[in-house]
């Protein structure tokens, strides 16, 4: 365990995931709201560890700050967090991502994504949270035919162990909220991008391989298309869900314009003043031809109204990218290791 904060005042808000590129910012924003915060991240080493330490480190020392360095799979860990903080709200991040990552690996998603999260709901609801918001993913809607892509889709056909578990967690979080009466919101995200993005997240290889002369890897000639949202919309919807309690909810956050993944490489190229050198074979099984937010929904519950636009979104994540390479705190190594 790792503590900086002395006792907050008020009940603080539980951030899952706080070392993660959404966890990170949000942790930020809420505390310049001046929120307490109570973060769990257990920095394990399926990206750069150091990665995550530098995401922390700008508030890790803050007053109404408070890091716990655990998994969410140690049930009497996570129990005792809220016992002694007793958060109003959860935001629960942490995951095991990445749906290429998770074919063939089942097991770990199951353990991470379902039986941690069971712990997480079981915790708040023994200590009193009144609102759960969930960080599940567009991938939940695989290959449907829907377009855009609505709340009231079935989303039955989860094409990877990764959506599939986020999946399973959206139902349990109806079984608790039918039981506890906990409030409970799934986020649907949409292909969050920004600075400290994951070295496996397409904006981030994309970035680097360019600057390196590396060869990109662009499914079906770059003819797919992803809804694209950058992080700091999605913490405004985020922190939105965390101060309505609505029952129960699944609710789309992306930005609603989807980009064809073409033009995402060549608005790459242009802010990094080079040519991509790219492979293009057909995308695999798991990936969709398109993601599509409807976010009617968002914008009526939460008045979510993303901003940034993606040649925006993509200039900061240019400009973070190349802060870091220049300091030596970027690094481009894959996943090989997971929990």
């Amino acid at each position: 365990m790792i503590t900086t904060q002395s006792e907050s005042q008020t009940a603080p808000i539980l951030v899952t995931g706080v070392a993660g590129l959404v966890g990170s910012h949000l942790a930020e924003a809420l505390l310049a709201q001046g929120r307490a915060v109570v973060g769990i991240d257990n920095f394990n080493d399926y990206y750069s560890v150091q990665q995550k330490r530098d995401n922390v480190a700008g508030f890790q020392d803050h007053e109404r700050f408070t890091l716990y360095e655990n998994d969410v799979r140690e049930s009497q860990e996570i129990d005792d967090i809220f016992a002694k903080h007793q958060p109003h709200a959860v935001a629960h991040l942490a995951a095991m991502a990445n749906v290429r990552y998770s074919i063939g690996r089942a097991p770990l998603y199951t353990d991470v994504n379902i039986n941690g999260s069971i712990n997480l709901l079981e915790a708040a609801t023994a200590h009193g949270s009144t609102n759960f918001v969930f960080a599940s993913t567009s991938s939940a809607y695989g290959h449907t035919a829907a377009l855009p892509f609505t709340e009231d889709d079935p989303s039955n056909a989860p094409l990877s162990a990764y959506p599939a578990s986020k999946k399973a967690i959206e139902l349990m979080g109806y079984t608790y909220h039918n039981l506890h009466r906990l409030n409970f919101t799934a986020l649907r995200f949409f292909s969050v991008y920004g600075p400290r993005a994951r070295p496996d997240m397409m904006p981030f290889m994309v970035t680097d391989r360019i600057t390196r002369g590396e060869t990109v890897t662009l499914f079906n000639a770059g003819q797919m298309q992803r809804d694209w949202t950058y992080v700091d919309d999605i913490v405004d919807g985020v922190v939105r869900a965390i101060d309505t309690p609505l029952g129960y909810e699944i609710i789309n956050l992306g930005r609603g314009e989807p980009v064809l993944m073409a033009d995402f490489v060549n608005i790459l190229e242009e802010h990094l003043g080079k040519h991509a050198t790219l492979d293009c074979p057909d995308a695999p099984a798991s990936e969709p031809a398109i993601t599509f937010a409807n976010i009617d929904k968002a914008r009526s519950l939460l008045g979510y109204d993303p901003k940034t636009s993606i040649q925006d979104g993509l200039a900061n994540l240019v400009q973070w990218y190349q802060q870091s390479r220049r300091s030596g705190r970027v690094s481009n190594v894959q996943p090989k290791s997971a929990a």
